[in-house]
């Protein structure tokens, strides 16, 4: 995803005539980007999982929800004309590709995502249309317990033609902030910063939930949960990093290694500076210095050395853990499960870290005193314009529909009040009577 492509224009009438015939594909580099397509697609059910983990018994099926429901909208919108809107072809407007480039995906055969003898445009579309699926859904974590159902959907709607697409087309789809030489592997920049400080932004215009519930019980309600989802997140992102050389090459396997190396220090590093801390290093920890690892590499995974990686991993940990502990408390930021500390400033970070520890024998930029100012204005410019965009979003939605759910929908629950579902069944403790509708819980009283 670090090239810039040139887009031929495909009338929805011309695709009878498309032939087949004038790409040339390596079967080895398109079967690595379809097994990319299914270990991306798993991210969104892990994340779903990760952050269902981290919530109350009450609302972790509403959590789910959200994530899910990005699958269907957001992958309808990307064929449509979400993929025409980030390449395809650029004329007068600065901000998106022509929307009739590839309108149902029309004529994508023609389109080779990997510059030459590679992938078919199918397999490029379906990879990319991964990434528009898990970006909005990556800002569920921030706002968790606080949002109706019907205004979240219009906002993911509105949002992603308005910030993610926007970006995706700038950076990956030879627009304008590809032409000043900002470099973005992964989606440091597409994917992090613009979910990190979108969620900031609803974070910080909506009241902090001890305003709508005095006793604010944050406790995660079931960790095995959180553990799966870093799981398959972590597995997932061997094709989020990997994949995104769009080949079967040297540099994917650099981007797999470092993905790997830069979440196991980073997973280890949080653990020793939380052990430090607090007294005792916890799985949820372990888990979350994994993901701030994984993040913040993402930008860097296919430009930079393995002993790089490891640097942005030892890092990712103390920067991350500092916004959490310390910024987040000192500003009373309400980032439930700490989106903007992990996934903004971990993809910020790690755009930065390209202009310090790049090296362009790996296909990528060089690090420079030049190229760090082009990723600080690059990353600095997406992180102001996301929080801006996104903020006015909310608030402009909330003048249409109530954004916050009414006390009584707390107080039932998320899942029962918005979805007419609970995730635990309840059931009573014949020797006590004690009622639990968490079976972890009845488990521990026996």
């Amino acid at each position: 995803a670090l090239r810039s492509w040139h887009r031929n224009f495909v009338r929805l009438d011309d695709l009878v005539s498309v032939n087949f015939n004038t790409m040339a594909v390596s079967a080895g580099d398109t079967a690595w980007m379809l097994m990319s397509c299914g270990l991306v697609n798993l991210m969104t059910p892990g994340l779903a999982f990760f952050y269902g983990g981290l919530v109350r018994q009450q609302n972790v099926l509403t959590m789910i929800m959200q994530n899910y429901v990005s699958m269907g909208l957001m992958t309808i919108v990307w064929i449509v004309w979400g993929y025409s809107l980030c390449f395809g072809e650029t004329k007068t407007s600065y901000i998106w590709g022509n929307p009739a480039s590839h309108a149902m995906l029309a004529g994508v055969e023609n389109d080779d995502g990997s510059g030459g003898e590679g992938i078919p445009g199918t397999v490029f579309a379906a990879f990319q249309g991964m990434f528009a699926v898990i970006t909005p859904a990556l800002m569920t974590g921030a706002f968790a317990d606080r949002v109706m159902f019907k205004p979240y959907l219009l906002f993911i709607l509105l949002w992603i033609h308005l910030v993610y697409y926007p970006f995706c087309h700038w950076i990956w789809g030879g627009g304008w902030m590809a032409d000043e030489e900002v470099w973005d592997f992964a989606g440091g920049i597409v994917v992090h910063t613009t979910a990190g400080f979108g969620a900031l932004a609803v974070v910080m215009a909506l009241p902090h939930r001890k305003k709508l519930e005095p006793e604010l019980d944050t406790d995660p309600h079931n960790i095995p949960f959180v553990a799966l989802g870093t799981a398959l997140l972590w597995f997932g992102w061997f094709g989020f990093n990997g994949g995104s050389a769009l080949a079967a090459n040297e540099q994917a396997g650099y981007a797999l290694i470092n993905t790997e190396i830069s979440a196991s220090c980073a997973l280890f590093t949080w653990l020793m500076i939380e052990w430090a801390h607090k007294g005792k290093p916890t799985l949820v920890g372990a888990c979350v210095g994994a993901i701030a690892g994984l993040a913040t590499v993402t930008p860097a995974a296919g430009f930079v050395y393995p002993w790089a990686a490891m640097v942005i991993g030892i890092l990712a940990a103390p920067w991350c853990y500092f916004l959490i502990e310390v910024v987040k408390n000192k500003f009373d930021l309400d980032d439930a499960l700490d989106v903007f500390a992990v996934h903004g400033m971990g993809g910020y970070l790690g755009t930065l870290l390209i202009g310090i520890l790049a090296d362009d024998r790996l296909g990528g930029p060089d690090a420079s005193a030049k190229q760090f100012g082009k990723q600080l204005w690059g990353a600095t410019f997406c992180a102001v314009y996301a929080f801006v965009v996104s903020f006015a979003l909310i608030k402009i939605i909330n003048l249409f529909m109530p954004v916050l759910p009414p006390v009584s929908h707390l107080s039932e629950g998320l899942d029962a009040s918005l979805h007419g579902e609970k995730a635990y069944s309840q059931k009573d403790n014949s020797q006590n009577g004690t009622e639990f509708s968490n079976p972890l819980k009845a488990a521990s009283a026996v």
